[in-house]
């Protein structure tokens, strides 16, 4: 959930029991950008559009204030529909084939399913209070979900789209990724300063690894054996070796809020809320390699999604998705999407 300090006190929404976080100051330019019209006015699209060569290429962004995701054509960089969802909509994941979107709606505490044909909800599962980060299991047969005022990760079996397991974990839990196994899920807890791994095969936390201050978002390389911490008040992203949980501290500047890695597994990406860039690190010597500059401050890098051909990172402040060419490292779009988005996902 976003902290508290994050938005004027006008206009930010009630916490909703996620831990406290330092006072980051937002200026006034971006007080003014989040008070400009947002994508919320953009009528639902009929359906979708067809892409090149014949397949369908969509990037999904959560608006958390205007409780809605704005579905954005991947190659003409358009917003081309406005969905309703649940209240306060952070975390999102898409589905493999693409046929389904799973929201957490941190305000209702539920996790909305819709339809990417028809862009209608179709199932709605209860979950702890707060849920806030997602993640498919690489099967795709089951969806991790954080509760952030829960201490707790809800399982959801998506054959039956009902909640299969509740697993305690640390204190606030913001963030979840799995290794690309699929036997270990690693949980980013906020309030507790570590990461859970938990066994996906029997629901079980096996350990606690100590991931600095305030770790916000996780995500684990390809082999598997590092996973990457945005520790947002530390003011860096930890390299944790999975096995003997022994951190490299790579220095990205103020508030780190988001965390990837990309296909190739040479890279990770950290989302910074302060300087409003993401920094690019070298996998294999745990330095930043080069800085995406996305806007000045108050722009707020928030979360960020990375494919082949491009990084895809939500501007909470701008109210804005930002694409940036993968191999040129240059931003080729900004689209204009709803109020305060937060999470992102690449069909």
């Amino acid at each position: 959930m976003l902290s508290a300090a994050r938005i004027p006190a006008a206009s930010r929404r009630p916490s909703r029991g996620r831990t406290p976080r330092p006072v980051l100051a937002v200026g006034v330019a971006a007080l003014l950008v989040s008070l400009l019209p947002t994508a919320s006015a953009h009528p639902v699209a009929a359906g979708p559009s067809s892409a090149s060569a014949g397949t369908d290429s969509r990037v999904y962004v959560t608006n958390q204030q205007d409780d809605t995701v704005s579905v954005i054509d991947a190659h003409t960089h358009k917003v081309i529909a406005t969905v309703p969802a649940g209240t306060a909509p952070e975390g999102v994941a898409v589905t493999k084939d693409g046929r389904r979107l799973y929201v957490a709606d941190s305000g209702s505490a539920r996790v909305s399913v819709l339809d990417t044909h028809t862009y209608k909800t179709v199932a709605t599962v209860p979950v702890g209070k707060s849920p806030t980060g997602v993640a498919l299991s690489p099967d795709g047969g089951s969806l991790y979900v954080t509760n952030g005022a829960s201490n707790t990760v809800s399982v959801i079996d998506t054959r039956t789209q009902r909640a299969s397991a509740t697993i305690p974990v640390g204190k606030s839990p913001v963030n979840v990724a799995l290794s690309s196994d699929g036997a270990q899920a690693y949980v980013a807890n906020a309030g507790s300063g570590t990461l859970s791994v938990i066994d996906t095969r029997t629901h079980k936390v096996t350990r606690q690894l100590p991931a600095g201050q305030s770790p916000v978002a996780v995500a684990v390389t390809k082999d598997g054996k590092a996973a990457y911490v945005a520790d947002e008040v530390g003011r860096h992203v930890l390299a944790v070796a999975t096995d003997s949980g022994r951190a490299t501290t790579v220095n990205v500047g103020t508030g780190p809020f988001d965390v990837a890695i990309g296909p190739d597994g040479r890279y990770a990406y950290s989302a910074n809320l302060g300087p409003g860039n993401v920094s690019v690190i070298d996998t294999g010597s745990k330095h930043v390699s080069a800085t995406i500059a996305l806007g000045p401050p108050g722009t707020d890098p928030f979360n960020l999604e990375v494919t082949h051909d491009a990084i895809y990172v939500t501007n909470q402040g701008a109210s804005t998705l930002a694409v940036v060419d993968s191999a040129s490292r240059k931003v080729v779009a900004t689209v204009t999407v709803g109020s305060q988005p937060y999470g992102v996902a690449v069909s």
